[in-house]
């Protein structure tokens, strides 16, 4: 009977472990396609895949990681706010939610029969693909909202629960269009709550190569320190006007909408000199030639040499950390305004406020270090202030970073050591290979 027991006690721990490590290999195979899903349409050159190959310019981080515009899915009902379509509702991907008939290069495409090839950097259980196109009266000068799009999908694709290959090519019919027209390409996770949003910017039809007429009498009046106004006579165009650019140089400082002939500048440069032309372009992008020419120099201020106040009252908020120290002031005074504050370690500036704010944190520093810190304020023309009280700051020894390495159990906060740079991690996790501190900012942070 004993024997009986013993063995049957055995067999239940047996069954227990067994079961607590199926356990864990589930969770963590489970957790490994949740946190790598990422990609992208390919051809025709999404929006974001241009970005990274240096066709569309000034997009952001986008250019490091075009896989990775993942939003809640359930659009239109749910989704990306409108707005904030192109960039998948990311605040780091903001930069792909701008939108006028000119801001991205676009691809080619003609009505009916078109392929559409998504690159997958890894793959996730797929419930649908489905593609969106703008209407034929949307305005390309306004952002991307719902009531831009026909919210019935021109084409849907059965995803069947099943993980797409490295490669995967949609035919599709699309929908009667001139002109261009952005296309919104939706990948639907079927294990998350997740959606991928891919769009596509494309020129239908023949195109148009025509250019507007140049604008006419540029003039300019009520030059003042930092601003002046400009007026002009109208362009036309084959098809349609879209807008105007205002040029200084070869530089563009001002859009301005097709219905309006005149522009307010700002943020000019005091007793600075201004040579500005006017361009019109259409839909298609085809921009005149330039208006006339005008030239005007901005007032110049009057000199002044009067520095601001010292700050006071320099003091440290909370407690250091081993990198980083907050510092907070009494604001100074000035005649003509404060404009920022500089903030020392010795005769070294460290960091900058621009503005009134007299708070700052400063980061980079080094672990077991000591730093002496002053601030000054400067004004609008760059005179500075004395030095405030001096705050002497020892910044504790911070947590070793130890080199990441592969199927190591990480807890939250943990640093690990990889490629040269240090990275906490921000979800508790057993590393596998490919999961490298730089290949998976969902699981690791890059400190300064």
């Amino acid at each position: 009977m004993f024997q009986t027991r013993s063995d049957s006690r055995f067999i239940l721990r047996f069954m227990l472990i067994g079961g607590g490590l199926l356990l864990v290999f589930a969770c963590m195979f489970a957790f490994s396609k949740t946190v790598s899903a990422h990609g992208y349409i390919n051809d025709p050159a999404s929006r974001a895949i241009q970005c990274k190959n240096g066709l569309n310019t000034n997009c952001g981080p986008i250019i490091y990681e075009p896989q990775s515009l993942e939003g809640p899915k359930g659009f239109p009902a749910a989704g990306p706010p409108d707005g904030k379509i192109a960039s998948a509702g990311l605040a780091g991907f903001a930069q792909l939610d701008q939108q006028s008939a000119t801001r991205w290069n676009k691809v080619n495409m003609t009505s009916g029969t078109n392929n559409f090839t998504w690159i997958f950097t890894a793959r996730h259980a797929t419930t649908s693909y489905r593609y969106f196109i703008t209407k034929p009266d949307w305005n390309p000068n306004a952002p991307l909202t719902r009531a831009q799009f026909d919210l019935t999908p021109f084409c849907t694709i059965n995803g069947n629960g099943q993980q797409p290959p490295a490669t995967l090519t949609h035919t599709c019919n699309v929908p009667q269009r001139e002109g261009y027209n952005v296309i919104l390409g939706v990948w639907d996770i079927a294990d998350t709550q997740n959606a991928w949003y891919i769009v596509i910017d494309a020129q239908f039809g023949p195109g148009d190569s025509i250019a507007p007429t140049a604008p006419t009498n540029l003039a300019v009046s009520n030059v003042g320190t930092t601003t002046a106004k400009l007026t002009w006579g109208a362009s036309t165009d084959n098809n349609a006007v879209t807008g105007y650019e205002v040029y200084n140089g070869v530089n563009v400082i001002a859009t301005i909408p097709a219905n309006q002939t005149s522009a307010n500048l700002t943020n000019l440069l005091a007793g600075t000199t201004y040579n500005i032309v006017v361009k019109a372009f259409d839909a298609s992008g085809n921009r005149s030639p330039s208006s006339n020419s005008v030239q005007f120099t901005t007032t110049q201020l009057p000199v002044d040499v009067t520095p601001p106040t010292n700050p006071t009252g320099l003091h440290v908020m909370g407690t250091p950390t081993s990198t980083s120290v907050t510092l907070m002031w009494n604001a100074s005074t000035d005649d003509s305004g404060i404009a920022g504050y500089r903030i020392y370690n010795g005769s070294t500036v460290i960091a900058t406020v621009t503005g009134t704010a007299t708070e700052k944190v400063i980061t980079g520093l080094s672990p077991n270090s000591q730093y002496t810190f002053t601030v000054r304020a400067y004004d609008p023309s760059n005179n500075e202030s004395g030095d405030s009280n001096a705050v002497t700051v020892s910044t504790p020894d911070g947590p070793s970073a130890t080199p990441w390495a592969p199927n190591t159990a990480y807890e939250v906060n943990a640093l690990v050591s990889y490629d040269g740079k240090v990275y906490k991690c921000i979800q508790p996790h057993t590393s596998l290979p490919g999961w490298e501190p730089s290949n998976v900012p969902a699981l690791w942070q890059l400190q300064p």
